[in-house]
């Protein structure tokens, strides 16, 4: 199946050689169109691989747009029929949260545009120009939205929802939950790179998870270790996933719903981490990288409850990070 979601996997996992007799499980596999990797602590027998590819089956039928019987590929084509599940419902109550708040820099209907420059699962528009772009933001807006009753209505038939820059948060949250049904205290999930985390590993510390630095060139090197306490973190960038035309230019996957262009701010890399779901630092990362660095800066000054780790480069073109002052970090 094509990538869902377009985000690079920018964590990676870092664990201890110590030994104790905690049992630690490890579930991996592949899901909306990205791997996971799932380790818990617990003792029972219980099938949790069946229960969580139910649950990646029940998301998909809900909100994939590489599915064209989903109910969103149904939406997206004009049925105003489709009756949306609670999985449908709470993404999209999500996302009118974190668009109010980001007031229009994270918005899923910038699926229209997501199409037009050739990153989405519908045809690229040719010789895309500023007159095309901007017929293309009428269909592009959150408020022009409203889900009632469980059914979708849109104010132009045109608008194209595209969830998948809060969907693997949302996957990452969905199979969280059923962890914390099951009364499981230690577990981390990730989802292309995406993580929810809660208790402590098999070696009785928090979770630790090393953040990529932004290389273009495809080799690996880390920036930085976090730990988790009972924190969600999700990270977003650029230089993984663009393109460049004949002529140097280079687009890159964060559409900005805004200007409705794809080219880069000077934010290389943003990792948000909160207490939160999953789902919603995922969109605010998604939203950052459309900021830019400083606008972001502001808006953390509004939103002490997320810490962040921000890779931008300075008005020389230099890389440099930014560390939220409560977030602690160890270097590598």
């Amino acid at each position: 199946m094509k990538n869902l979601l377009f985000l690079s996997v920018l964590v990676l996992f870092f664990s201890c050689s110590k030994k104790n007799t905690s049992q630690l499980k490890t579930l991996q596999g592949d899901a909306i169109g990205t791997t996971f990797s799932i380790k818990y602590i617990e003792d029972s027998t219980i099938d949790f691989e069946t229960k969580i590819d139910s649950l990646i089956k029940g998301i998909n039928k809900s909100t994939s747009t590489y599915i064209p019987t989903s109910d969103i590929s149904k939406i997206n084509d004009g049925d105003t029929t489709v009756v949306v599940d609670a999985y449908f419902e709470e993404v999209f109550h999500k996302s009118a949260k974190i668009f109010n708040e980001t007031n229009g820099e994270f918005d899923p209907t910038v699926g229209v545009l997501v199409n037009a420059w050739g990153f989405g699962p519908e045809n690229e528009v040719s010789d895309l120009n500023a007159l095309k772009i901007d017929s293309l933001l009428t269909y592009v807006g959150f408020n022009k939205v409203s889900l009632t009753n469980k059914k979708v209505r849109k104010m132009y038939p045109e608008i194209y929802f595209d969830f998948n820059a809060i969907g693997k948060g949302f996957l990452v949250d969905v199979i969280g939950r059923l962890f914390d049904q099951n009364k499981i205290a230690n577990y981390m999930v990730e989802i292309g790179g995406e993580i929810r985390a809660r208790g402590v590993n098999q070696d009785g510390i928090s979770w630790k998870i090393a953040i990529e630095n932004p290389n273009e060139d495809g080799s690996r090197t880390f920036a930085t270790i976090i730990q988790l306490h009972n924190e969600s973190i999700a990270t977003s960038g650029n230089y993984r996933k663009f393109r460049t035309t004949e002529d140097g230019k280079k687009y890159v996957h964060t559409i900005n719903p805004k200007t409705g262009y794809a080219s880069e701010s000077n934010l290389l890399s943003a990792s948000v981490i909160s207490k939160s779901d999953c789902a919603d630092v995922d969109g605010y990362a998604t939203a950052f990288m459309a900021m830019g660095f400083e606008k972001t800066l502001r808006f953390l000054e509004i939103h002490p409850e997320l810490k962040v780790f921000l890779i931008y480069a300075d008005e020389n073109g230099e890389m440099k990070t930014y560390i939220s002052p409560h977030l602690n970090v160890k270097a590598i």
